[in-house]
């Protein structure tokens, strides 16, 4: 399956495919076919049932479309596919299509088709998640000494390097992949409960065939039904809340590093459609545009929570819809990403240059941790607040100015006040910080 136009932003082809209408068809025809031949082998139903609903499980010769008119009327995708399903069979063996769906309700149906195509899709977003990482590393070893301008409330600030900034990205992102990969590992659980989430229709079988129906899905069994508590979902969903939060961030920061006013960083980027001269951050556009949808996204899906009592109406009937547009977006975002972060060019000519270009007002603080000492706090205040203000107005070298000051030359070395705007020497724990960001235990 293509990506439509109208989600090329906000999905990949992987997972357009992982959730279209074949893969969703395909997801509850395993399930059928599973739970028939699990009934088969414990004698619950006959192995001819089994035999015929699996020879007419053939998601092309279901009508998605007319399944989903259909599904209008009954509220769930599920109803008008067992009834489609049991007509197919009963073409070949009326009997059997007595035993489609045996024991079975709609809710496990579509339940466990939705974690079936989740879990078959996800390795597409941690593939994307691992380049990410891959690619954040790579660029905080790099640029490990490559010093610029730290910025705070989007100001000037005094000098960080490019390679702590890369490493806390790739901090972030690793801690948000981690808690991701944990909460969709606690959701691709099977979900059997039969009418009320107690298996009655099968009689004493019931913990058998759902033991017996996971490890046929390839299913972690949660030991009983799940059909009105949707916490593992939630986790997931909000999990994914959190990592597109990350690549966001990534996103941002990126797209600000990229403006002409700063020009430090750039990816690929793509074309303006009427300014030759432009080169746009497209692919932290696309992330950012993907990460936009999913906060609405998991509020959707944590309204739907409160569900009532056995089986709730209308919330889980939202779910499906919203953890694929959750899942979709997700991994839009780490596509582009990783994308953006394996081209990036980093300019640390122009770092440095913008450095110099705040005629050293960033180093401030640092002659305040070296005057206060010396003179009071008060008296340095006042003098490095004078040398600002004659800096900013006189557009002079703030160091210049406060070199200058008697008060400061008879306080302060002359190797001191030389070295006081080198950005090199004002970096404080920066390595140290990258490197456990990084996981590096050198010392």
């Amino acid at each position: 399956m293509t990506l439509r136009l109208i989600e090329s932003l906000v999905s990949t082809e992987p997972l357009a495919a992982g959730f279209s209408d074949n893969a969703i068809l395909a997801a509850l025809l395993k399930f059928e076919v599973a739970l028939a031949r699990v009934e088969a082998r414990l004698g619950v139903i006959p192995k001819a049932a089994a035999d015929a609903i699996a020879g007419a499980a053939v998601p092309a010769d279901f009508d998605a479309a007319a399944i989903a008119r259909a599904a209008r009327e009954s509220g769930t995708v599920a109803i008008a596919f067992v009834d489609t399903l049991r007509k197919r069979v009963a073409r070949s063996n009326a009997t059997a299509a007595t035993f489609v769906h045996w024991g079975a309700t709609s809710q496990d149906a579509s339940d466990t088709a939705l974690v079936l195509c989740l879990q078959h899709a996800f390795p597409s977003v941690i593939a994307d998640h691992d380049r990410v990482v891959r690619a954040l590393r790579a660029l905080s070893d790099q640029h490990a000494g490559t010093v610029m301008l730290a910025r705070t409330l989007l100001q000037s600030a005094p000098p960080t390097t490019f390679g702590l900034k890369a490493a806390g990205w790739f901090g972030l992102v690793s801690r948000t992949g981690a808690q991701m990969a944990r909460a969709v590992e606690e959701a691709c659980v099977l979900q059997f409960g039969g009418a009320s989430g107690t298996l009655a229709a099968v009689g004493s079988n019931g913990v058998a065939v759902a033991t017996a129906l996971a490890q046929e899905l390839g299913l972690r069994n949660p030991g009983a039904p799940w059909h009105a508590h949707r916490d593992r979902l939630a986790s997931f969903v909000a999990a994914c809340g959190v990592y597109t939060g990350a690549i966001a961030k990534i996103a941002r920061d990126t797209a600000l590093l990229m403006q002409d006013e700063v020009a430090e960083a750039a990816e690929r980027g793509g074309g303006s459609s009427t300014m030759p001269h432009k080169r746009n951050p497209a692919g932290c556009a696309v992330a950012l545009a993907a990460a936009a949808r999913v906060p609405g996204l998991v509020a959707t899906f944590l309204s739907t929570m409160p569900q009532e009592h056995e089986r709730g109406v209308g919330g889980w009937h939202a779910e499906a819809s919203t953890v694929a547009a959750v899942v979709q977006a997700t991994a839009s975002a780490a596509s582009a990403i990783a994308g953006v972060l394996e081209g990036l060019t980093v300019d640390a000519e122009r770092m440095r240059a913008n450095i110099a270009a705040t005629n050293g007002v960033v180093f401030a603080e640092r002659a305040m941790t070296l005057l206060a000492p010396a003179i009071g706090r008060d008296k340095a205040s006042e003098l490095i607040a004078s040398a600002l203000d004659a800096a900013r107005r006189e557009r002079r070298g703030f160091v210049d100015v406060l070199a200058a000051n008697a008060d400061v030359k008879a306080a302060l070395p002359a190797d001191v006040l030389t070295t006081l705007a080198d950005p090199d020497a004002y970096l404080g724990a920066a390595e140290q910080f990258r490197r456990h960001l990084i996981g590096d235990s050198r010392k």
